[in-house]
């Protein structure tokens, strides 16, 4: 534990003994027009070390330095530090309005996890969290019904804010312990998934989405995208009119709403260029010049920047668009849902595009550009692929796809004959 002087001038914070500052300024001078501010800098018990201002008197700083000499040699030292009060309510009202946290794309589902999780602590104190209730709490999602990997989701994330709110000096380190006792409920790759969309499935999802008395038919170009992409739920729900690049047909996915949060570059193919056409407004021309083409009834009339929309409307909820996909599952006669032993889940799609990429012969630098997923090592910095050579990556998944469809096709109509 130390005072410490700080220069008016400089304001580098400094051992009182000083009589002049490295920027030349006269510490004798200066303390005498009390004109030097003091602070005490001292180390807490999880190591953090912290500075706090006392003010113009020295006798005041060396007052302040006794009491807190006196507190933590009695361990009563978190008794003064900011946070002390604080529940864990207020700690999460405060992290979700943080910018950083705002912006991300998975903004919903970490908010419903803090809200999962402060059912039960929202009214405690976050210093006074302990191991075991965490423990109780694992069990009790458990009891509850939640998925292992949901568990960990939950208190990794409430972890996260905790861990914020100490870098921030809104509360002190002790429930930092907590976290880092427990133990996961999920083994490392335990419930990875193996699972894939068939084209058999992926043709009967598209048609069934087509049917108009089951008002699905929103699911239909976002399935089509998603196929045809490999883009994440999120993204296809963000995704904007400002992010299609369509003289170079491109989607440019920025960085605040890609999971890795990179900017992600994406070849349109014609699956998807055909979507886009389809659902432009009125006031913009196609990329394609289809004499012919009429634009969708359901999105003439958007006042908005959103491409893929319910009926014209922006897609504002993850949950609605994941039980929509259930009922789209369930009118096409497809397992759904990761209970269910064959069951399909909208992610499996991306799962899909990577897998048949490497099927087309896609190079895995490009399937992993594509997809968004990091290079490894040294390619990191020496594999830079073009635009082109990208579009040539989409050429090759695209031709072997639309082989397979039609490979399909054929041998429908011929059961069918």
């Amino acid at each position: 534990m130390a005072i410490l002087a700080e220069c008016p001038q400089c304001h580098e914070k400094q051992a009182v003994k000083n009589r002049l500052c490295k920027c030349g300024a006269d510490f004798v001078k200066l303390k005498k027009a009390q004109k030097v501010r003091y602070w005490i800098q001292y180390r807490l018990p999880e190591g953090k070390q912290k500075k706090e201002y006392v003010g113009f008197s020295i006798e005041e700083a060396r007052d302040a330095d006794g009491k807190r000499r006196v507190q933590k040699r009695e361990n009563r030292i978190f008794e003064i530090l900011p946070g002390s009060k604080t529940t864990f309510t207020e700690l999460a009202n405060w992290y979700l309005l943080l910018p950083s946290v705002s912006a991300l794309a998975s903004y919903d589902r970490v908010a419903q996890a803090l809200t999962n999780f402060n059912l039960t602590f929202g009214k405690r104190l976050v210093v006074d969290l302990k191991p075991t209730q965490l423990e109780e709490y694992q069990g009790l999602r458990e009891m509850q019904g939640m998925a292992p990997a949901t568990i960990d989701m939950e208190i990794r994330i409430a972890k996260t804010m905790v861990t914020k709110g100490f870098d921030n000096d809104e509360i002190d380190g002790r429930a930092l312990k907590a976290f880092r006792s427990i133990k996961k409920k999920l083994k490392n790759a335990a419930n990875a998934r193996k699972r894939t969309v068939t084209i058999s499935e992926y043709l009967k999802l598209v048609e069934t989405a087509a049917l108009k008395h089951l008002r699905l038919k929103h699911l239909r170009p976002i399935l089509i995208t998603a196929y045809n992409t490999g883009m994440r739920l999120g993204e296809l729900r963000q995704l904007k009119w400002s992010y299609i690049d369509r003289d170079r047909r491109f989607i440019r996915l920025p960085s605040e709403i890609t999971k890795e949060g990179k900017p992600k570059v994406i070849p349109i193919n014609h699956h998807v260029r055909n979507v886009l056409d389809g659902i432009l407004p009125p006031n913009v021309t196609p990329i394609t010049q289809n004499a012919g083409r009429t634009i969708n009834d359901d999105h003439v009339s958007l006042q908005h920047d959103f491409v893929l929309t319910y009926y014209g409307s922006p897609i504002k909820s993850r949950d609605g668009l994941g039980n929509s996909f259930k009922a789209l599952c369930k009118a096409a006669g497809i397992a759904c849902g990761r209970e269910h032993p064959e069951g399909i889940t909208f992610h499996d799609i991306r799962r899909t595009v990577k897998t048949c990429m490497l099927s087309a012969g896609v190079m895995k630098e490009h399937r992993d550009l594509i997809l968004g997923h990091s290079l490894q090592g040294m390619d990191v910095h020496y594999i830079v692929p073009s635009d082109d050579d990208l579009q040539r990556a989409m050429t090759i998944y695209t031709a072997w796809l639309d082989s397979q469809i039609q490979a399909h096709t054929e041998e429908r109509i011929s059961l069918v004959g």
